[in-house]
């Protein structure tokens, strides 16, 4: 008979703390290799090694590698003024006084305005303030406000840009119970926040204006739906939406990819840059989301080519997430890529050469179907040329030339191997590999990849298997489910370079509970993105489902063979979405699920940002946004469950967990509440927040009494 795990000790506590992410960060070398181009293919990087930081130089040709310890030499901000665009040439920059738009002339610093009509509720070229900056709890420079956001044409005479206006929309209002200058006296801070359904939201109205005549001209187009606080404008590459309004290289056109409310209608047009006029160049239409990218956060994958002749397009008209070459002047599709596989993302166009580079899943028979490979594609007709044979997921970054590209190739089993390869895949050199010796050296081991069965019978899900360091097989463990439930990520990482980079800091806070006695999963149940288009939609408009089914029968399905995992004693946690669907899985399968912890959880849908909300739930809003709502369901509570939120959270509001709170009390429930102030959506990694969540699942899953302690903080980041 398989024994239980020992008591979590205050020893058991310091090793699990061990593993937090900010610890973690210390002890991993060799990893999160990310290129930094220059235009004759010559790259740089960092990369933190066992003597230090240090900068490495790259020249492909060669392949030679020149490591220092100092920074290569960047360019300073113009006038060192971080409230500036330059322009392409150099002669002006652009900057926001008074709610208007200004040029200054850099060789005598004549200033001109260019618009003479910006007020605090409808502004020129700004975003809609962040309340966490205004509220001090993120630095001014976290979130440029007073950076203009505009985009300069390649020939420097023209600026892309908006006007917001955001009067009459609906807001939100922050209280700050305990503000860090030792007021007694709460604060609050509104900000503008349209809900689902809104009739009013935030808008941003295209604009082109011409420098040299002091001319604006609105571009012909619906105001755009600001949905949430930020700006529609790409100024950051790595931003949702980023590539989704660029110019043609003449500087007399620009281009626009918009979704409609819903986003069941994706349109690109075509604007003149003179004039303001439009025409759509490709439209597309249909029942479910039409996303440019397999996830609504990626980067869309459509490229103008053929000087506006020709517009690659994706789309998952087929069922599967493919690209379609429109010739425009003959009025004819054709598409390039086709099977049962997905185009993840466009690595590069090659007119010259008549093909595309992309990355894509699911091709290669046999392999992880979230493993992603790097393909060149014949834009004129022709079988994808695999370029990245090697085991394993690759991470893509590709030189301007198009002649080499960097990979960092791993398992979700295997350190991350970074190569510098020719485009037709040949190696050039290798540059990084991840160094793991202080983690293994105490015990740890990598997870366990396992595929099960979903509820269909037929479709293969995939998940991930995490065990403590002291991992003993004849010991019975509780088993923790870490889950997201957002249909824009994958909650499972397909590759172990994800885990060793920042977006892996939930798997070693899964690590953490595990060391505590438990066995964590991470499982991606359908309804998730990088599959079919089938796949994905099992999501829409059913958040509630969570693909916790799969998560269930996974689990029962592993347990068959694996007979330390104690499925009597089933445990949850999530953040954000994961709040939500940790909560939705106690009050949805309480037979199954005993013990969670839920944090900024978006418990009512009804209360959600509605940018995020009614792409997944749809639009208008309707009755389903109820009946999946957390306080629906309130009255089925029978575990143990903690909720937890950040009084200032600025994406899920803390009214959402209280409305759920209010309706387990309707309902007579037990559960435990903590409210965390001054603390943001970001509050996951405070280190109280990290204590209390381990203390929730010792006690009630473990049945142990949890030791004093204190978890040390993330000193690097406070």
């Amino acid at each position: 008979m398989p024994k239980s795990p020992e008591v979590a000790t205050a020893t058991d506590y310091a090793r699990a703390e061990s593993f937090l992410p900010w610890h973690v960060r210390s002890r991993v070398f060799g990893a999160g290799i990310h290129p930094r181009w220059e235009s004759d293919d010559r790259f740089s990087y960092d990369v933190a090694t066992r003597e230090g930081k240090r900068f490495v130089s790259v020249d492909p040709a060669t392949g030679s590698r020149e490591v220092s310890d100092s920074p290569p030499d960047a360019d300073p901000t113009p006038d060192g003024d971080a409230t500036v665009v330059r322009s392409p040439d150099g002669r002006r920059v652009a900057f926001v006084r008074d709610h208007d738009l200004w040029v200054r002339e850099v060789a005598t610093g004549a200033e001109v305005a260019l618009t003479h009509d910006g007020e605090e509720s409808r502004p020129y070229a700004t975003r809609l303030p962040s309340p966490l900056v205004t509220a001090g709890l993120l630095p001014r420079d976290s979130e440029p406000q007073d950076r203009p956001v505009v985009l300069w044409s390649p020939d420097s005479r023209r600026l892309l840009t908006h006007r917001l206006d955001s009067r009459g929309a609906g807001e939100f209002t922050l209280v700050q119970s305990a503000p860090p200058d030792g007021s007694v006296r709460p604060r609050r801070f509104t900000y503008a926040y349209p809900l689902p359904g809104d009739e009013v939201v935030p808008t941003a109205l295209l604009l082109v204006v011409d420098v040299e005549q002091a001319t604006v001209t609105p571009l012909d187009l619906p105001a755009g739906e600001l949905l949430y606080y930020g700006t529609p404008l790409p100024t950051d590459p790595n931003a949702r939406g980023a590539r989704s309004i660029w110019w043609h290289g003449d500087g007399a056109r620009c281009f626009v990819l918009r979704s409609a409310r819903g986003n069941r209608t994706l349109t690109l047009w075509e604007v003149d840059a003179a004039t303001g006029a439009t025409r759509v160049l490709v439209e597309e239409t249909d029942e479910t989301p039409v996303d440019s990218n397999l996830t609504v956060s990626g980067a869309p994958n459509v490229r103008v080519l053929a000087d506006g002749a020709e517009v690659l397009w994706y789309s998952h008209r087929d069922g599967w997430g493919h690209l379609y070459l429109h010739d425009l002047p003959a009025g004819t599709v054709r598409q390039v890529t086709s099977g049962p596989w997905a185009v993840a993302d466009i690595v590069r166009t090659d007119e010259a050469g008549r093909a595309v580079y992309v990355t894509a899943l699911g091709r290669e028979p046999g392999r992880n179907p979230y493993d992603r490979l790097l393909y060149r594609v014949p834009l004129d007709g022709g079988e994808p040329e695999l370029l990245t044979p090697g085991d394993g997921s690759h991470l893509i970054s590709m030189s301007p030339s198009g002649k080499y590209f960097v990979s960092t190739r791993a398992r979700v089993d295997t350190a991350p191997v970074t190569e510098l390869r020719r485009a037709d895949g040949s190696l050039v050199t290798t540059l990084e590999t991840v160094d793991l010796a202080d983690l293994t050296d105490v015990g740890w081991t990598f997870p366990e990849r396992f595929t099960a069965t979903a509820r269909d019978g037929v479709t293969e899900i995939t998940g991930i298997l995490i065990r403590p360091t002291n991992f003993d097989p004849d010991v019975r463990y509780p088993v923790v489910d870490a889950i997201y439930g957002g249909p824009q990520t994958n909650q499972a990482p397909g590759s172990f370079a994800e885990v060793t980079q920042e977006r892996g800091a939930g798997f070693w806070q899964a690590q953490a509970i595990a060391e505590l006695g438990f066995v964590v999963v991470m499982i991606d149940g359908l309804g998730m993105p990088y599959r079919s288009k089938a796949f994905r939609d099992v999501s829409y408009g059913n958040l509630a489902d969570a693909g916790l089914p799969e998560h269930v029968l996974a689990l029962r399905e592993l347990a068959r063979t694996r007979p330390y995992l104690d499925l009597d004693r089933v445990g949850i946690y999530g953040h954000s979405a994961g709040g939500y669907a940790s909560c939705q899985a106690l009050l949805a399968h309480p037979d199954f699920y005993k013990v969670g912890v839920s944090s900024a959880g978006n418990h009512d849908h009804r209360q959600d940002k509605a940018w995020w909300v009614e792409r997944y739930m749809g639009w208008p809003v309707g009755e389903h946004y109820r009946e999946q709502a957390n306080r629906t369901l309130a009255h089925r509570l029978e575990g143990k469950l903690l909720l937890i939120h950040g009084e200032m959270d600025e994406n899920v509001h803390v009214a959402s967990t209280l409305a759920l709170v209010d309706a387990l009390v309707e309902a007579n429930k037990d559960f435990d509440l903590l409210i965390l102030p001054n603390r943001t959506h970001a509050c996951g990694n405070d280190p109280y927040f990290v204590r209390r969540r381990w203390d929730h699942f010792v006690r009630h899953l473990a049945g142990g009494t949890p030791p004093p302690y204190r978890v040390t903080g993330d000193e690097e980041s406070s």
